[in-house]
């Protein structure tokens, strides 16, 4: 099959959604970490064709004639030799540099400055694991994992947790994982506080990251104003921290397009589905390029398929400098140097 999908490439695209340029790279990266030895009682499965299994699997393409116990082998090995082999270079850790790049392209493009991200939550649906109780067990009577995520301006994710229970609120998501600890302790070398663009009235200002009302309001972490009945600054800093904010909804929504697995219930222990998440969001990464970008959202939109989104991801209190930061930004795009000449007509 593989090799008959090689000679068509809409073709192989479509079912391993990916090229076969592309799955000769990945399985460069990990082809060595798949072998096993043949021996008197069992056939070897070639590394290529556990790739093939695998990407079948997650894409909802799957037709190989296999047993259900060599398919899941296949799977999670391959999973976790993406996770092992590939997360270093698709999520590196991050520097100054990276950091200001990121801003800038989120100025540009987005028209939200100082910004580190956008950040979500997503819950990913699995099989009612063995004595867990209520630990996964989420709002719509399914037992679920989180992904947590943080994209740049171009849908790529700089960070993804996976794996808190589908159960967990009140904080216990975003202040439990590395990156909410890595900001809290200032140990992700965010760059020092600078002034806005062309206005030093506001003084230097923090980089931050932006949520929705799930996440709790930090100096590193802005969410809107809440209430319908708001002055018009607020409701544009609203609207401007939405679009940029959409960035991460359309990240997830390439994501969960290519690899449609996570619209389904994942039948496998929490510990292995945790694999399959990791690695879709390694391979989504490494596959990501700006030209594609638009015909993965275009399918997401006429599937109409979204992943569920987590709530309370840490509280609604925020701290003193935090509600300081977020009105001189309400401030600011409201000023001649922050404003864009179409935001009137948004809200």
């Amino acid at each position: 099959l593989v090799a008959e999908l090689r000679l068509d490439r809409d073709r192989h695209l479509k079912y391993f959604r990916m090229s076969a340029e592309q799955m000769d790279h990945i399985l460069s990266l990990i082809g060595g970490h798949l072998s096993r030895q043949t021996t008197n009682y069992r056939q070897s499965i070639q590394p290529k064709q556990r790739l093939a299994v695998t990407l079948s699997f997650t894409s909802l393409a799957f037709q190989y004639r296999l047993g259900k116990s060599t398919v899941a082998e296949s799977v999670h090995m391959t999973c976790r030799a993406i996770e092992e082999q590939m997360m270093a270079s698709q999520f590196p850790r991050p520097t100054e540099h990276m950091w200001r790049a990121i801003a800038s392209k989120f100025w540009d493009k987005w028209n939200f400055t100082n910004c580190l991200g956008a950040i979500d939550g997503k819950h990913v649906t699995i099989m009612s694991p063995a004595h867990s109780g209520s630990l996964f067990f989420k709002y719509k009577r399914t037992f679920s994992i989180v992904l947590l995520a943080l994209a740049d301006a171009e849908y790529r994710f700089t960070f993804v947790q996976v794996g808190d229970f589908g159960r967990t609120s009140d904080g216990g998501v975003f202040s439990g994982s590395a990156l909410g600890r890595g900001m809290e302790a200032k140990t992700l070398s965010v760059p020092a506080d600078c002034p806005l663009p062309g206005s030093g009235v506001q003084g230097p200002l923090p980089y931050t990251m932006v949520g929705d009302a799930a996440f709790p309001l930090k100096t590193y972490l802005m969410r809107p104003f809440p209430g319908n009945r708001i002055p018009r600054w607020r409701q544009m800093f609203n609207y401007r921290l939405s679009q940029a904010r959409m960035v991460v909804e359309c990240a997830f929504g390439i994501l969960s397009s290519r690899w449609r697995v996570l619209h389904t219930r994942i039948n496998v222990k929490p510990d292995n589905a945790d694999s399959i998440v990791t690695a879709a969001c390694i391979l989504h990464n490494f596959l990501t390029n700006p030209s594609d970008n638009q015909r993965w959202l275009d399918e997401a939109e006429e599937r109409g398929e979204v992943l569920a989104p987590a709530t309370n991801m840490g509280g609604n209190r925020g701290c003193r400098e935090a509600y300081e930061v977020r009105e001189k930004l309400c401030t600011f795009f409201s000023s001649p140097e922050g404003r864009v000449s179409w935001q009137d007509n948004m809200v």
